[in-house]
């Protein structure tokens, strides 16, 4: 058992209970937001966040790791508004988010660039973990990178070799957004390896993107785990391949190498909100207790299969 850091306080992983292991409260670029979204109420916003998160206790589920870093919005006072009025824990990250360059905050400086120092970013990373973000006192519990169909660009293999490196020295875990349809993952694994990061302490984020059980196996018995992670969003693959890909992975003996979630915002500026209701209704944060869980037991699997991916795992990814 260990100490993991909550927006709220830390609890033992051992009282995580059922883990959502990658949502967001916001995706909100705070620079657009305040020069562009003149319409933009913050104490609705808040509260609708509170309404939507508040409901998931009576839904079976406890926690919900929020990936939300640098090049995503993350901006804690507004999170803490939520997570202070829900009964649910909240654990929030730190990383960076690119899928070319890094910001320019970070061009020039680093080793062998123009202002030749130690990687900023894993210091950065290491300060987030270890005292918390931006004097709010909340520690981030884990860490984030991204890797997408641009491959290992300079920039995003700096961001991964960081947070690698941060992983390495403070034993903290890993989650990559990353594309299985350009095997993204692999090369996820083989960079974070590198740098000293346990692959046992990593989540190979949107895994369940794909069919491909070739690539979703050779990744997992890799040692890191499948980000089953983006049900609800069936424009890039239908619920029914969802649950049958996560049926056979469990058929297969795959159950404690899986975590479940949606990857879905109370609030993401990327979309405009009734656009995105229309097109994918079901991508919101109750859609694994209402339809995955219903579905995944219909078609085979345990309650302990349930279990081992939203309680087990998720505590051994802490306490590993």
């Amino acid at each position: 058992m260990v100490a993991v850091p909550t927006v709220t306080g830390s609890v033992d992983s051992a009282d995580l209970g059922r883990v959502l292991a990658h949502e967001h409260v916001f995706v909100l670029g705070e620079e657009y937001r305040q020069n562009y979204l003149d319409d933009w109420d913050e104490d609705t916003t808040v509260a609708e966040a509170v309404e939507e998160l508040g409901a998931l206790p009576s839904l079976g589920i406890d926690t919900i790791l929020d990936p939300t870093v640098l090049g995503l919005g993350r901006y804690l006072p507004r999170v803490q508004r939520v997570a202070e009025q829900i009964d649910l824990n909240v654990v929030v990250a730190t990383g960076l988010y690119t899928y070319n360059e890094i910001p320019f905050q970070f061009h020039y400086s680093g080793p062998g660039l123009l202002f030749d120092m130690p990687e900023p970013l894993t210091e950065l990373f290491l300060t987030d973990l270890r005292e918390g973000i931006a004097g709010t006192g909340v520690r981030a519990g884990f860490l984030k990178c991204a890797i997408e169909e641009q491959g290992l660009t300079p920039g995003v293999e700096r961001a991964m070799r960081a947070v690698g490196q941060a992983s390495a020295q403070s034993g903290a875990p890993i989650t990559v957004h990353t594309n299985p349809h350009t095997g993204s993952g692999l090369v996820t694994q083989r960079v974070l390896a590198e740098e000293g990061a346990d692959l046992s302490k990593v989540v190979i984020g949107h895994s369940g993107d794909t069919t491909d059980l070739d690539y979703l196996m050779t990744v997992a018995d890799a040692g890191s785990y499948l980000g089953m992670d983006r049900f609800g969003l069936d424009v890039l693959l239908p619920f029914e391949d969802r649950v049958a890909t996560v049926l056979e992975l469990l058929r297969r003996g795959y159950a404690e190498k899986m975590v479940l979630a949606h990857d879905a915002a109370c609030f993401i500026d990327w979309f405009d909100p009734e656009a995105k209701r229309q097109v994918v209704p079901r991508w919101n944060v109750r859609h694994i207790s209402e339809d995955v869980i219903p579905a995944l037991l219909e078609g085979g699997a345990s309650e302990q299969d349930i279990d081992t991916m939203l309680v087990t795992n998720p505590r051994a990814y802490f306490e590993r």
